[in-house]
């Protein structure tokens, strides 16, 4: 395998690990404070539709990044309500909201469109296009800087970037503010942040919000940037293995960056047999490349699940004491 090969496998990589990264994030927020979430797979899927059938009907792609954003915040309200609110069972709240984003994408859009549960190609200002870094045009043919800076790490859309920033934001949001530091309380001990005068459910409904945003952004992100439109069920278990990420990365940022970029390879490789062809000397089947990503997320969980440890409080609602 030459650089180059390596460089396009590793810019692959990059793109398909960036909706990954946004739900693990989303995920992050939401277990941090105690509410387990496997609704991401359709938060994101409902962001997906929206932006791209949003951007289709206006020619602007920022719109659809709203209406994205707008839909998976919905469905996270729900998701707060059925769960914080009513103290209903999380997981079973958040099955119902992948089912409700599975039925209801396709059914808007065959009425919105007509196309067999799609939208319509998005064009121009419709779509999110690449952007080329300063210098990386005339740094290209330079040796080993060159294709690393004009390949890999320019010509990204926003979001791709925006994903990345996000990484050391969180962190900083919940390792070194007052705000990160009660909601990762409120996922540990709920009674003794209620105790010292601070909303439990306020908090949790804050971390369900930012979990909705960075859901809409991974979904508006498959429709408008990586696809040029929404196809059925595009997310493609793209929820799940964010979860499984998540799992792996231990609840942390950073973790969660290196968990996903992980998962981007396993679906980079599936893109490029030559290059497995060349690494283990024989030809591989497509299905079995297709399927990587799903086998590897069963492995992950299945050597790790037992040794992370996940917030104590996760999964249970918090009842107030009287």
């Amino acid at each position: 395998m030459d650089y180059l090969t390596f460089i396009q496998l590793l810019d692959s990589t990059v793109r398909l690990a960036t909706p990954l990264l946004l739900a693990c994030l989303a995920g992050l927020f939401s277990e941090r404070a105690g509410i387990f979430d496997i609704g991401l797979e359709g938060k994101m899927l409902a962001a997906a539709f929206f932006s791209a059938a949003i951007a289709s009907l206006t020619g602007n792609v920022w719109i659809g990044l709203m209406a994205g954003i707008g839909a998976s915040l919905l469905l996270s309200g729900l998701h707060g309500l059925a769960s914080i609110t009513f103290r209903g069972n999380q997981l079973i709240s958040g099955v119902a909201i992948n089912f409700l984003a599975a039925g209801m994408t396709v059914l808007i859009a065959q009425d919105w469109f007509q196309q067999g549960g799609r939208t319509p190609s998005l064009v121009g200002g419709a779509r999110f296009e690449g952007i080329t870094l300063p210098g990386a045009d005339a740094m290209a043919d330079t040796p080993i800087i060159g294709p690393l800076y004009s390949e890999l790490i320019s010509g990204h859309s926003i979001l791709v970037y925006l994903a990345f920033a996000a990484v050391p934001l969180t962190w900083w949001l919940l390792y070194r503010t007052r705000f990160g530091l009660r909601l990762r309380a409120v996922g540990e001990n709920p009674a003794s942040v209620d105790t010292a005068g601070i909303s439990v459910v306020g908090l949790r409904y804050a971390a369900v919000g930012i979990c909705g945003i960075l859901c809409g952004v991974a979904g508006a992100y498959l429709s408008t940037a990586l696809q040029a439109g929404f196809v059925k069920d595009m997310s493609a278990g793209r929820g799940f293995i964010a979860l499984a990420a998540l799992i792996f990365a231990k609840w942390r940022p950073w973790y969660a960056l290196w968990a996903t970029l992980l998962f981007g390879l396993f679906g980079a490789l599936e893109t490029r047999p030559d290059v497995i062809e060349a690494l283990i000397g024989m030809k591989v089947q497509g299905q079995l490349l297709g399927a990587l990503p799903y086998i590897m997320t069963v492995v992950i969980l299945a050597g790790f699940v037992g040794k992370a440890i996940p917030p104590r409080a996760g999964g249970e609602p918090y009842v107030k004491e009287r």
